[in-house]
């Protein structure tokens, strides 16, 4: 059993900067919650440096969403400085870079046919770093949604890790593995707009059993605002996400980022699970894959 929590606060910055320097984070201690750790989804263990960025939309089309994550150790109520938190998610039309899958959003996204015959697109996949206030931001688009899933972005906290000089992480262990979510106002109104009107059945939140899950013990769903007065404008959400620094997760990669690009674990089908989904596939790294890295994203 994982001590976890997540919950959404009152924003703490907009991209960590206009937090005062002087001012510490306020912290919600009523919030602290424990739940059971989710089903592992298939996910990345990105390995080269270009990959540790704060943004991930590269040429996507989308809805821009800027996040603040504050990460707090559950036993301590603290924030929880040098976190490496992995953040990634499908693109508007619901495909994941990097993954050939039943019910991977939009088949006429040319996205898709690119990840199929080249295995490497890397949008809406990235890792940041948390600060001394434990607060880190990411700046991508809004995810869309594919069949079987309401829109969601993956998380996971790796603790204790360094940067090689190559720009991968080296040591620590992952500590949270989790998911957060969308006010179901939100998704409906952005559905109703391009490139999110993909024809996949749309998932409520309601009726999705990962949302339930985290729902039953925490709030998975982010707060948000719009930063304009149209429902096509950016949009700022923050949430707070509890984690046990103590506790080690070692979730298996469906697909290994190298020097050379990306490479499917030799262990997983293509196209034969849902990339955001409970499950994961098995399997060592492909040979030639650096050592001394972190492989179980």
């Amino acid at each position: 059993m994982s001590k976890t929590f997540q919950t959404a606060l009152q924003p703490l910055s907009f991209g960590s900067f206009l937090l005062p320097s002087n001012k510490k984070p306020l912290l919600s201690y009523a919030f602290l919650r424990h739940s059971l750790s989710l089903p592992f989804s298939p996910v990345y263990r990105d390995v080269k440096g270009e990959l540790i960025r704060t943004n991930t939309r590269e040429r996507q089309k989308g809805i821009a969403l800027y996040i603040d994550y504050q990460i707090i150790d559950v036993n301590t109520c603290q924030p929880v400085p040098n976190v490496f938190l992995d953040s990634w998610h499908p693109n508007s039309t619901g495909v994941y870079a990097g993954v050939v899958a039943c019910g991977n959003g939009d088949i006429t996204d040319l996205a898709n046919a690119y990840i199929t015959y080249f295995q490497n697109v890397t949008f809406a996949r990235g890792i940041t770093n948390t600060d001394r206030h434990g607060v880190t931001f990411l700046e991508t688009n809004l995810p869309g949604h594919y069949t079987g899933r309401t829109a969601h972005i993956h998380v996971l906290a790796t603790v204790n890790a360094t940067v090689a000089k190559n720009g991968t992480l080296v040591s620590g262990h992952i500590a949270h593995v989790g998911q957060v979510f969308f006010d179901q106002d939100l998704i409906t109104k952005v559905e109703t707009n391009s490139p999110y009107t993909n024809t996949q059945p749309l998932l409520l939140n309601k009726d999705d059993f990962i949302f339930a899950e985290e729902a039953a013990s925490t709030d998975p769903v982010l707060n948000y605002v719009w930063l304009g007065k149209k429902q096509t404008d950016d949009i700022f959400a923050w949430i707070t996400v509890g984690i046990d620094t103590q506790e080690s997760y070692d979730p298996q990669a469906a697909v290994f980022w190298t020097k050379n690009g990306g490479v499917v674990n030799p262990d997983t089908r293509p196209g034969s699970r849902n990339p955001g989904g409970p499950g994961s596939p098995s399997g060592a790294p492909p040979s030639g894959f650096p050592s001394g890295v972190l492989t179980s994203h």
